[in-house]
Protein backbone atom coordinates (compact mmCIF):
# COMPACT_ATOMS: atom_id res chain seq x y z
CA UNK A 1 0.00 0.00 0.00
CA UNK A 2 3.12 2.11 0.50
CA UNK A 3 4.36 1.68 -2.79
CA UNK A 4 0.67 2.71 -4.61
CA UNK A 5 0.48 6.14 -2.05
CA UNK A 6 4.19 7.39 -2.99
CA UNK A 7 2.77 6.75 -6.44
CA UNK A 8 0.07 8.61 -6.29
CA UNK A 9 1.62 12.15 -4.70
CA UNK A 10 4.78 11.78 -7.40
CA UNK A 11 1.39 11.60 -9.67
CA UNK A 12 0.22 14.53 -8.56
CA UNK A 13 3.84 16.44 -8.19
CA UNK A 14 4.87 15.09 -12.07
CA UNK A 15 1.66 16.48 -13.35
CA UNK A 16 2.46 20.29 -12.26
CA UNK A 17 6.13 19.47 -13.81
CA UNK A 18 5.40 17.80 -16.84
CA UNK A 19 2.09 20.41 -17.72
CA UNK A 20 4.60 23.30 -17.09
CA UNK A 21 7.28 22.10 -19.40
CA UNK A 22 4.91 22.23 -22.14
CA UNK A 23 3.01 25.28 -20.86
CA UNK A 24 6.32 27.16 -20.48
CA UNK A 25 7.04 26.37 -24.27
CA UNK A 26 3.64 27.50 -25.52
CA UNK A 27 3.65 30.63 -23.65
CA UNK A 28 7.19 31.71 -24.76
CA UNK A 29 5.48 31.28 -28.59
CA UNK A 30 3.27 33.70 -27.50
CA UNK A 31 6.10 36.07 -26.62
CA UNK A 32 7.05 35.42 -30.17
CA UNK A 33 10.43 33.84 -28.76
CA UNK A 34 12.96 32.78 -31.05
CA UNK A 35 14.11 28.47 -30.54
CA UNK A 36 17.24 29.72 -29.34
CA UNK A 37 15.64 32.00 -26.19
CA UNK A 38 12.85 28.90 -25.97
CA UNK A 39 16.37 26.37 -25.21
CA UNK A 40 17.60 28.97 -22.86
CA UNK A 41 14.23 28.77 -21.04
CA UNK A 42 14.16 25.07 -21.34
CA UNK A 43 18.26 25.35 -19.81
CA UNK A 44 16.33 26.91 -16.53
CA UNK A 45 14.68 23.74 -15.52
CA UNK A 46 18.25 22.22 -15.37
CA UNK A 47 20.72 25.02 -14.36
CA UNK A 48 19.99 24.39 -10.18
CA UNK A 49 19.68 20.97 -10.26
CA UNK A 50 23.00 20.30 -11.74
CA UNK A 51 24.03 21.72 -8.69
CA UNK A 52 21.89 20.61 -5.75
CA UNK A 53 21.09 17.03 -7.09
CA UNK A 54 23.97 15.06 -5.32
CA UNK A 55 23.05 17.05 -2.28
CA UNK A 56 19.45 16.19 -2.81
CA UNK A 57 20.82 12.49 -2.46
CA UNK A 58 22.34 13.12 0.69
CA UNK A 59 19.80 14.94 2.54
CA UNK A 60 17.06 12.43 1.63
CA UNK A 61 19.69 9.11 3.11
CA UNK A 62 20.70 11.24 6.33
CA UNK A 63 17.90 12.87 7.06
CA UNK A 64 15.07 11.15 5.58
CA UNK A 65 12.27 11.97 2.75
CA UNK A 66 9.22 13.69 4.31
CA UNK A 67 10.86 17.33 4.67
CA UNK A 68 12.31 17.17 1.17
CA UNK A 69 9.04 15.92 -0.82
CA UNK A 70 6.84 18.56 1.53
CA UNK A 71 9.18 21.54 0.61
CA UNK A 72 9.70 20.33 -2.99
CA UNK A 73 5.92 20.18 -3.81
CA UNK A 74 4.81 23.90 -1.98
CA UNK A 75 8.05 25.37 -3.59
CA UNK A 76 6.72 23.89 -6.78
CA UNK A 77 3.48 25.19 -6.33
CA UNK A 78 4.48 28.45 -5.58
CA UNK A 79 6.64 28.65 -8.26
CA UNK A 80 3.27 27.83 -10.60
CA UNK A 81 1.96 31.17 -9.22
CA UNK A 82 4.98 33.40 -10.79
CA UNK A 83 3.97 33.55 -14.48
CA UNK A 84 0.25 33.52 -13.75
CA UNK A 85 0.54 37.25 -11.77
CA UNK A 86 3.60 38.36 -13.87
CA UNK A 87 3.14 37.29 -17.26
CA UNK A 88 6.68 38.13 -19.08
CA UNK A 89 9.38 36.26 -20.01
CA UNK A 90 11.82 37.15 -17.13
CA UNK A 91 8.97 35.30 -14.74
CA UNK A 92 8.69 32.73 -16.98
CA UNK A 93 12.50 32.13 -16.53
CA UNK A 94 12.49 32.75 -12.88
CA UNK A 95 9.24 30.24 -12.27
CA UNK A 96 11.22 27.24 -14.43
CA UNK A 97 14.64 27.68 -12.57
CA UNK A 98 12.48 27.32 -8.98
CA UNK A 99 10.61 24.55 -10.19
CA UNK A 100 13.54 23.10 -11.28
CA UNK A 101 15.10 23.51 -7.34
CA UNK A 102 11.78 22.50 -5.90
CA UNK A 103 11.46 19.02 -8.30
CA UNK A 104 15.01 17.60 -7.79
CA UNK A 105 14.39 17.50 -3.85
CA UNK A 106 11.11 15.97 -4.40
CA UNK A 107 12.35 13.30 -7.40
CA UNK A 108 15.53 12.48 -5.47
CA UNK A 109 13.41 11.71 -2.54
CA UNK A 110 10.27 9.65 -3.94
CA UNK A 111 13.23 7.26 -6.00
CA UNK A 112 15.24 6.59 -2.79
CA UNK A 113 11.79 5.74 -1.04
CA UNK A 114 9.90 3.46 -4.01
CA UNK A 115 13.97 1.76 -3.90
CA UNK A 116 13.41 1.46 0.32
CA UNK A 117 9.97 0.02 0.01
CA UNK A 118 10.05 -3.51 0.28
CA UNK A 119 13.18 -6.23 -0.33
CA UNK A 120 15.73 -6.39 -3.60
CA UNK A 121 13.79 -8.76 -5.07
CA UNK A 122 10.24 -6.64 -5.63
CA UNK A 123 12.27 -4.10 -6.54
CA UNK A 124 11.83 -3.88 -10.09
CA UNK A 125 7.89 -4.25 -9.84
CA UNK A 126 8.18 -1.39 -7.05
CA UNK A 127 9.98 1.14 -9.68
CA UNK A 128 7.86 -0.76 -12.47
CA UNK A 129 4.83 0.47 -10.55
CA UNK A 130 6.31 3.92 -10.51
CA UNK A 131 7.01 4.22 -13.43
CA UNK A 132 3.57 3.64 -14.09
CA UNK A 133 2.96 6.51 -12.49
CA UNK A 134 5.00 8.59 -14.39
CA UNK A 135 3.36 7.82 -17.37
CA UNK A 136 0.14 8.46 -16.13
CA UNK A 137 1.20 11.85 -15.60
CA UNK A 138 2.86 12.36 -18.21
CA UNK A 139 -0.33 11.57 -20.02
CA UNK A 140 -2.59 13.85 -17.91
CA UNK A 141 -0.34 17.23 -17.67
CA UNK A 142 0.03 17.52 -21.57
CA UNK A 143 -3.50 17.01 -22.21
CA UNK A 144 -4.91 19.03 -19.75
CA UNK A 145 -2.61 21.96 -20.21
CA UNK A 146 -3.60 21.94 -23.97
CA UNK A 147 -7.42 21.95 -22.62
CA UNK A 148 -7.05 24.59 -20.61
CA UNK A 149 -4.98 27.05 -22.79
CA UNK A 150 -7.47 27.04 -25.64
CA UNK A 151 -10.21 27.42 -22.89
CA UNK A 152 -9.30 29.47 -19.88
CA UNK A 153 -5.72 30.80 -21.23
CA UNK A 154 -2.04 30.89 -19.32
CA UNK A 155 -3.01 32.26 -16.16
CA UNK A 156 -6.03 29.73 -15.34
CA UNK A 157 -3.86 26.95 -16.49
CA UNK A 158 -0.65 28.05 -13.93
CA UNK A 159 -3.26 27.90 -11.60
CA UNK A 160 -4.58 24.85 -11.68
CA UNK A 161 -0.93 23.09 -11.80
CA UNK A 162 -0.12 24.90 -8.74
CA UNK A 163 -3.40 23.65 -7.12
CA UNK A 164 -2.38 20.01 -8.12
CA UNK A 165 1.36 20.35 -7.45
CA UNK A 166 0.69 21.79 -3.73
CA UNK A 167 -1.30 18.40 -3.00
CA UNK A 168 1.31 15.89 -1.84
CA UNK A 169 3.25 18.78 0.24
CA UNK A 170 -0.03 19.46 2.44
CA UNK A 171 -0.74 15.51 2.35
CA UNK A 172 2.05 14.70 3.90
CA UNK A 173 1.91 17.45 6.69
CA UNK A 174 -0.29 15.52 8.43
CA UNK A 175 0.30 11.65 6.49
CA UNK A 176 3.80 10.65 6.80
CA UNK A 177 3.42 6.95 8.52
CA UNK A 178 3.77 5.51 5.48
CA UNK A 179 7.25 6.31 5.40
CA UNK A 180 10.52 4.01 6.48
CA UNK A 181 11.67 5.85 9.56
CA UNK A 182 15.07 4.84 8.26
CA UNK A 183 15.48 3.74 4.72
CA UNK A 184 18.77 1.45 5.14
CA UNK A 185 20.37 0.62 7.79
CA UNK A 186 23.81 0.31 5.92
CA UNK A 187 26.30 3.09 7.09
CA UNK A 188 29.90 2.34 6.09
CA UNK A 189 29.90 3.94 2.76
CA UNK A 190 28.19 6.75 3.62
CA UNK A 191 31.28 9.13 3.51
CA UNK A 192 32.58 8.44 0.10
CA UNK A 193 32.99 10.64 -2.68
CA UNK A 194 31.18 11.38 -6.17
CA UNK A 195 34.50 9.79 -7.24
CA UNK A 196 34.22 6.86 -5.92
CA UNK A 197 30.73 6.32 -7.67
CA UNK A 198 32.00 7.04 -10.66
CA UNK A 199 35.06 4.08 -10.28
CA UNK A 200 31.92 2.03 -10.62
CA UNK A 201 32.05 0.79 -14.14
CA UNK A 202 28.64 -0.65 -14.54
CA UNK A 203 27.13 2.90 -12.83
CA UNK A 204 29.01 5.02 -14.53
CA UNK A 205 27.67 3.42 -17.82
CA UNK A 206 23.81 3.56 -16.49
CA UNK A 207 24.50 7.42 -15.83
CA UNK A 208 25.58 7.89 -19.72
CA UNK A 209 22.56 5.88 -21.06
CA UNK A 210 19.96 7.63 -18.53
CA UNK A 211 21.30 11.38 -19.60
CA UNK A 212 20.75 10.41 -23.28
CA UNK A 213 17.19 8.92 -22.59
CA UNK A 214 16.61 11.93 -20.39
CA UNK A 215 17.62 14.23 -23.84
CA UNK A 216 15.38 12.43 -26.37
CA UNK A 217 12.28 12.57 -24.23
CA UNK A 218 12.71 16.43 -23.03
CA UNK A 219 13.70 17.70 -26.07
CA UNK A 220 10.49 15.15 -27.75
CA UNK A 221 8.24 17.41 -24.66
CA UNK A 222 9.99 20.80 -25.57
CA UNK A 223 10.02 20.71 -29.43
CA UNK A 224 7.17 19.10 -30.25
CA UNK A 225 5.32 21.94 -29.47
CA UNK A 226 7.54 24.46 -31.06
CA UNK A 227 6.85 22.09 -34.54
CA UNK A 228 3.22 21.90 -34.07
CA UNK A 229 2.74 25.49 -34.03
CA UNK A 230 4.94 25.84 -37.15
CA UNK A 231 2.48 23.52 -38.78
CA UNK A 232 -0.69 25.02 -37.28
CA UNK A 233 -2.12 22.91 -34.50
CA UNK A 234 -3.88 23.90 -31.80
CA UNK A 235 -2.54 23.49 -27.92
CA UNK A 236 -5.12 20.38 -27.44
CA UNK A 237 -3.99 18.73 -30.44
CA UNK A 238 -0.40 19.24 -29.34
CA UNK A 239 -1.37 17.75 -25.86
CA UNK A 240 -2.61 14.62 -27.41
CA UNK A 241 0.33 14.08 -29.70
CA UNK A 242 2.33 14.87 -26.26
CA UNK A 243 0.35 12.73 -24.18
CA UNK A 244 0.32 9.34 -26.70
CA UNK A 245 3.39 9.37 -25.73
CA UNK A 246 3.00 8.89 -22.01
CA UNK A 247 0.41 6.61 -23.02
CA UNK A 248 2.34 3.70 -24.72
CA UNK A 249 5.16 4.07 -21.91
CA UNK A 250 1.88 3.49 -19.53
CA UNK A 251 1.29 0.18 -22.43
CA UNK A 252 4.99 -0.63 -22.34
CA UNK A 253 5.82 -0.59 -18.47
CA UNK A 254 2.69 -3.05 -17.86
CA UNK A 255 5.28 -5.74 -19.52
CA UNK A 256 8.54 -4.46 -18.25
CA UNK A 257 8.78 -6.75 -15.47
CA UNK A 258 8.39 -9.30 -17.73
CA UNK A 259 10.74 -8.34 -20.56
CA UNK A 260 13.28 -7.64 -17.74
CA UNK A 261 13.04 -11.14 -16.37
CA UNK A 262 12.59 -12.98 -19.68
CA UNK A 263 15.72 -10.58 -21.85
CA UNK A 264 17.71 -9.24 -18.88
CA UNK A 265 17.53 -5.55 -17.73
CA UNK A 266 20.02 -4.24 -20.03
CA UNK A 267 19.18 -5.71 -22.86
CA UNK A 268 15.62 -4.47 -22.86
CA UNK A 269 17.21 -0.73 -22.63
CA UNK A 270 19.15 -1.13 -25.46
CA UNK A 271 16.59 -1.93 -27.55
CA UNK A 272 14.39 0.58 -26.11
CA UNK A 273 17.31 3.36 -27.27
CA UNK A 274 17.63 2.17 -30.51
CA UNK A 275 14.26 1.90 -31.46
CA UNK A 276 13.35 5.16 -29.94
CA UNK A 277 16.60 6.42 -32.30
CA UNK A 278 14.90 4.98 -35.85
CA UNK A 279 11.37 6.29 -34.56
CA UNK A 280 12.63 10.22 -34.15
CA UNK A 281 13.90 10.05 -37.57
CA UNK A 282 10.08 9.27 -38.74
CA UNK A 283 8.75 13.40 -37.07
CA UNK A 284 9.94 15.75 -39.16
CA UNK A 285 7.99 13.85 -42.41
CA UNK A 286 4.59 14.47 -41.72
CA UNK A 287 2.11 16.95 -40.52
CA UNK A 288 -0.92 15.24 -40.15
CA UNK A 289 -1.60 14.88 -36.01
CA UNK A 290 -3.25 11.14 -36.52
CA UNK A 291 0.16 10.36 -38.13
CA UNK A 292 2.03 12.34 -35.72
CA UNK A 293 0.40 10.95 -32.65
CA UNK A 294 0.67 7.55 -34.09
CA UNK A 295 4.62 8.06 -34.29
CA UNK A 296 4.55 9.52 -30.91
CA UNK A 297 3.05 6.18 -29.80
CA UNK A 298 6.16 4.50 -31.12
CA UNK A 299 8.32 6.93 -29.36
CA UNK A 300 6.61 6.03 -25.99
CA UNK A 301 7.27 2.25 -26.80
CA UNK A 302 10.72 2.97 -27.98
CA UNK A 303 12.05 5.27 -24.59
CA UNK A 304 9.07 3.84 -22.08
CA UNK A 305 11.40 1.40 -20.03
CA UNK A 306 14.37 3.50 -20.34
CA UNK A 307 13.85 5.50 -17.76
CA UNK A 308 12.84 3.28 -15.10
CA UNK A 309 15.25 1.12 -15.97
CA UNK A 310 18.02 3.05 -15.10
CA UNK A 311 16.54 4.18 -12.30
CA UNK A 312 16.63 0.63 -11.21
CA UNK A 313 20.02 -0.16 -12.46
CA UNK A 314 21.21 3.19 -10.72
CA UNK A 315 19.60 1.84 -7.49
CA UNK A 316 21.30 -1.39 -7.87
CA UNK A 317 24.64 -0.91 -8.56
CA UNK A 318 24.98 2.02 -5.86
CA UNK A 319 26.96 1.01 -2.36
CA UNK A 320 24.98 0.35 0.55
CA UNK A 321 23.66 3.33 1.86
CA UNK A 322 24.56 5.54 -0.92
CA UNK A 323 21.16 5.05 -3.11
CA UNK A 324 20.24 8.30 -2.68
CA UNK A 325 23.24 10.37 -3.86
CA UNK A 326 23.92 7.48 -6.34
CA UNK A 327 20.43 8.54 -7.87
CA UNK A 328 20.90 12.25 -7.68
CA UNK A 329 24.21 11.84 -9.16
CA UNK A 330 22.11 10.63 -11.71
CA UNK A 331 19.91 13.44 -11.87
CA UNK A 332 23.02 15.91 -12.38
CA UNK A 333 24.03 13.59 -15.44
CA UNK A 334 20.55 14.20 -16.51
CA UNK A 335 20.30 17.75 -15.63
CA UNK A 336 23.57 18.38 -17.58
CA UNK A 337 22.60 16.94 -20.99
CA UNK A 338 19.40 19.44 -20.44
CA UNK A 339 21.41 22.56 -20.19
CA UNK A 340 23.72 22.06 -22.80
CA UNK A 341 20.99 20.16 -25.43
CA UNK A 342 18.26 22.59 -25.65
CA UNK A 343 21.10 25.18 -26.33
CA UNK A 344 23.13 23.50 -28.67
CA UNK A 345 20.06 22.28 -30.19
CA UNK A 346 18.32 25.83 -29.63
CA UNK A 347 21.12 27.68 -31.72
CA UNK A 348 20.65 24.64 -34.45
CA UNK A 349 16.68 25.53 -34.67
CA UNK A 350 17.20 29.37 -34.89
CA UNK A 351 19.27 28.73 -37.66
CA UNK A 352 17.79 25.58 -39.62
CA UNK A 353 14.07 24.46 -37.81
CA UNK A 354 13.60 22.21 -35.90
CA UNK A 355 13.92 19.56 -37.72
CA UNK A 356 17.53 19.13 -37.73
CA UNK A 357 16.61 19.44 -33.83
CA UNK A 358 14.51 15.50 -34.63
CA UNK A 359 17.42 14.36 -36.56
CA UNK A 360 20.36 15.29 -34.08
CA UNK A 361 18.43 13.67 -31.31
CA UNK A 362 17.94 10.62 -33.41
CA UNK A 363 21.31 10.02 -33.99
CA UNK A 364 22.09 10.93 -30.35
CA UNK A 365 19.47 7.65 -29.04
CA UNK A 366 21.26 5.08 -31.93
CA UNK A 367 24.40 6.14 -30.64
CA UNK A 368 23.35 5.49 -27.02
CA UNK A 369 22.05 2.13 -28.23
CA UNK A 370 25.11 1.09 -29.86
CA UNK A 371 27.21 1.76 -26.75
CA UNK A 372 25.25 -0.48 -24.69
CA UNK A 373 25.34 -3.37 -26.91
CA UNK A 374 28.69 -2.81 -27.14
CA UNK A 375 29.15 -3.01 -23.10
CA UNK A 376 26.81 -5.58 -23.28
CA UNK A 377 29.66 -7.64 -25.12
CA UNK A 378 32.53 -7.06 -22.65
Amino acid sequence: MSVYLTVLLSVLNQIGLKGSKMLVALYAIEFHSSPFTIGLLISMYAIFPLLLAVYAGRVSDRFGVRWPLVLGSLGMASSMLIPALFPSMPALFLSAAMVGIANIFFHVASHNLVGSLGEAHVRTSNFGTFSLGAAISGMIGPMLVGFMVDRAGYAMTYYTLAAIAIIPGIYLLGHAGFIPVRLTDEDPLRTGGVRDLLAIRLLRNTLLTSGVILTGIDLFNFYMPIHGRAIGLSASVIGMIIGMQAAAAFVVRLWMPWLARRYGEMRVLTGSLLMAGMTFLLFPAFADPLVLAAISFLLGLGLGCGQPLSIILTYSHSPPGRAGEALGLRLTVNKFTQIMVPLIFGSLGSAFGVYPIFWSSAVLLLAGGVNNARQEKE
